[in-house]
């Protein structure tokens, strides 16, 4: 591991959304269940979101749980629904003393109605709270994010619709938060799964072959380091480079 240090103001990533995955291989690796996979994945998620927070990063999209992870057994849904709950509830010291604002995205309509109550309750005693941004990618899909942008979009009412980018993203779930800089996938896989479509049309890749579990603040920082080392051009040549605006 090198040990360079990010450089402090220099292209810090804003938003950072991390695929956290190699939770299930960690704990196979150690002939241990599934599950304690991702325990040991959340006791990470606690440590990365301290360490995001000092390093001025102002929002992280965590993606927790997909759409498509109700295919795996209900025995490890049920953990995972229950270690959510468990983070909700248990971590509101942490969330104060860090000011951490949790937010959401993702379809509340299919998670069960005790998450969807906790979620909601942390969502709004950290309202107020002006330290980095944790949104929990739960039940979330992209495909399904735009089709139910789309839906909102139909529900305006009737009469003819131009449709712009603009009007797409003014609904998605979370139009105020700028699109990611940075996207982190651990394990060494090289798919999107569905994460942040929309969003991440210019985001830069970070792809980690550390489990999920075995991350630690210098991976973090190693992720920024590269980040900070890139050419942002959104599409212009080099010298008349692409800006989006972050206020």
């Amino acid at each position: 591991m090198s040990e360079k240090k990010i450089i402090p103001g220099a292209s810090v990533p804003v938003h950072i959304g991390i695929i956290m995955d190699g939770n299930g291989r960690w704990a196979q690796k150690r002939n241990q269940n599934r599950t304690q996979g991702h325990l040991e994945g959340l006791k990470t998620a606690k440590r990365i979101v301290k360490a995001a927070g000092d390093m001025g990063i102002r929002y992280l999209t965590l993606y927790v749980f997909s759409t498509e992870n109700w295919k795996r057994t209900a025995e490890e849904v049920g953990f995972i629904m229950g270690l959510v709950k468990r983070y909700l509830i248990e971590e509101m010291d942490f969330y104060r003393q860090n000011r951490i604002r949790i937010r959401h995205t993702g379809d509340p309509g299919g998670l069960p109605p005790d998450i969807v109550r906790e979620l909601r309750q942390a969502c709004d005693d950290t309202r107020d709270f002006q330290g980095l941004q944790v949104i929990l990618a739960l039940n979330y899909g992209g495909r399904d994010e735009i089709r139910r942008a789309v839906q909102r979009i139909v529900r305006e009412g009737p009469g003819e619709i131009t449709v712009t980018e603009d009007l797409i993203r003014s609904c998605l779930d979370n139009p105020d938060i700028p699109d990611p800089d940075l996207i982190i996938r651990t394990a060494g896989e090289l798919r999107t799964s569905n994460f942040l479509l929309w969003e991440a049309a210019y985001s830069e890749y970070y792809i980690s072959d550390i489990l999920w579990p075995d991350w630690t603040e210098a991976e973090l920082q190693a992720a920024v380091l590269d980040f900070q080392s890139r050419e942002r051009r959104f599409g212009a040549v080099p010298g008349i480079q692409g800006r989006i605006n972050h206020e």
